[in-house]
C-alpha cells in the first residue's frame, strides 16, 4: 500500500511539474519583455496594463480575443495532431489558404442553395480544400518516403501562389477595385453570436467542438491508439500489425483539413471574400501553438487563447505607451525558447529533469 502511495506521489508530482513549464516559459518571456519596456524608457506597468486591457479588459476585447484565437486553435490542433503520430507538419500555412480558396468559391458558387445546405457545403468545401494539400505530403512521405518537413514547406510556396493567382486570373471578381473573389452569398456565411456589433462567429464554436474531438479520437477510439503508437514507436505499430503508412496519410489529410477549416473560418465567418495576397500567418503561428500546448489537444486551447490575445492587446499596448508592437513577437519568440529548451525553465525554478523518453517531436526529422 505505501508502494502505491508513493508512486502516485510520484505521478502526480511529475504531472504538475510537466503542467508548470509551459506556465513559467510564459511568465519567463513575459519578465524578459519587461525588462525590454524598461530598458526603452516606457513604464512597464501602463504597457502591460494596456496588454491586458486589449485582451480581456472589454466584452469588445473579450470577442476580438476570442475571433483571434479560433483560426490559432485549429490550424495548431493541425500541427498538433501530425505530432502526434510523429509528423512534423510545416504545411498548416498552405492548407490554410487552400481551404480559404475552396470555402470562398463554394461560398459565391452555389447561389440560391438554402442556408442549412449551402453553409456546411462551404466548410466541408475549406476542409477539402485543406485535407487534399496535407494528403499530397503524407502520400510521398508514406509510398516514396519524401521528408514531410520539406514536401510541406514546398507545399506552402505552391499553395500560397497558386491561391493568388486564381484570385487574380480565374475568378477574380470583374466589379471589384481590387483583386478578390466575389462575396460570399449570406446563405453560406457564418452567423453573429452576439449581433452585428460583436465580430465574434460560429466559427469560434466550431474550433471549441473540434478541440474536444481531436482529443476524444485520440484518447478514447482504437484509431487514436494507432496514431498514438505510430507516432511514439512506428517499428512497434508495424510489429502490432498496424499500418504505418496509412496512418500517416489518415494523420495529413486530418491535419490538413483542420487548417483548411481555419481558413474557411477567416472567409466565411470575417471576411466574405477572398483577396489576393492574402496574408495570414495562422498555419506558421501554429506550430508555436502546438509546442507551447506540448502536442495535447486540450493544451491548444490556452495556448491558442493566449496567442489571439497577445496579437489582439498589442495595438491597445502600443497606443498606451508607444511601445513597439514587434515586442509581442519578442515575447511569443521568448515562450518558444524557453518551452523548447525546457531546461532553462527547470534550473530556473529549481523543477527536477524530464526523464528521458521517446519524442514524438523529434521522429519527423530523422526518418
Amino acid at each position: 500500500m505505501q508502494e502505491r502511495k508513493d508512486i502516485l506521489r510520484i505521478l502526480v508530482g511529475n504531472s504538475i511539474a510537466e503542467m508548470l513549464v509551459p506556465i513559467l516559459a510564459v511568465f519567463t518571456a513575459l519578465v524578459c519583455g519587461a525588462i525590454i519596456i524598461w530598458a526603452s524608457g516606457a513604464s512597464v506597468l501602463d504597457a502591460y496594463m494596456g496588454l491586458f486591457e486589449g485582451m480581456f479588459g472589454s466584452k469588445r476585447a473579450i470577442s476580438e480575443t476570442c475571433v483571434a484565437a479560433a483560426p490559432y486553435m485549429l490550424a495548431g490542433l493541425s500541427v498538433a495532431l501530425g505530432f502526434q503520430c510523429g509528423l512534423f507538419n510545416i504545411g498548416a500555412e498552405g492548407q490554410f489558404y487552400l481551404g480559404a480558396l475552396f470555402a470562398a468559391v463554394a461560398g459565391f458558387w452555389f447561389q440560391g442553395f438554402p442556408g442549412f445546405i449551402h453553409l456546411p457545403l462551404a466548410i466541408l468545401a475549406g476542409m477539402l480544400g485543406g485535407a487534399l494539400w496535407g494528403a499530397i505530403p503524407g502520400f510521398l512521405k508514406a509510398r516514396l518516403g519524401g521528408h514531410e518537413v520539406i514536401n510541406t514547406i514546398m507545399m506552402n510556396y505552391i499553395g500560397i501562389n497558386l491561391v493568388d493567382y486564381v484570385v487574380k486570373k480565374v475568378i477574380r471578381d470583374p466589379q471589384a477595385t481590387v483583386d478578390r473573389t466575389p462575396y460570399i452569398a449570406e446563405t453560406a456565411q457564418l452567423g453573429k453570436l452576439f449581433g452585428a456589433d460583436f465580430r465574434i462567429h460560429a466559427g469560434v464554436l466550431i474550433a471549441l467542438a473540434a478541440v474536444f474531438l481531436v482529443y476524444w479520437l485520440l484518447y478514447r477510439t482504437t484509431l487514436g491508439f494507432e496514431i498514438r503508437t505510430t507516432g511514439i514507436n512506428p517499428g512497434a505499430a508495424r510489429y502490432a500489425g498496424m499500418s504505418v503508412g496509412w496512418n500517416t496519410v489518415l494523420v495529413m489529410t486530418m491535419a490538413g483539413g483542420l487548417a483548411g477549416l481555419a481558413g474557411a473560418g477567416e472567409v466565411l465567418g470575417l471576411k466574405y471574400n477572398l483577396p489576393a495576397a492574402f496574408s495570414s500567418g495562422y498555419g506558421y503561428d501554429a506550430i508555436a501553438v502546438a509546442f507551447l500546448a506540448k502536442s495535447s489537444p486540450l493544451g491548444v486551447l490556452p495556448a491558442a487563447f493566449l496567442w489571439g490575445g497577445l496579437r489582439n492587446g498589442a495595438g491597445l499596448m502600443q497606443l498606451r505607451t508607444g511601445v513597439s508592437i514587434d515586442l509581442i513577437n519578442v515575447i511569443q519568440a521568448l515562450v518558444i525558447v524557453f518551452v523548447a529548451a525546457d531546461s532553462i525553465v527547470r534550473w530556473l525554478y529549481r523543477i527536477s529533469p524530464k526523464e528521458k523518453s521517446a519524442s514524438i517531436f523529434s521522429r519527423g526529422w530523422g526518418k
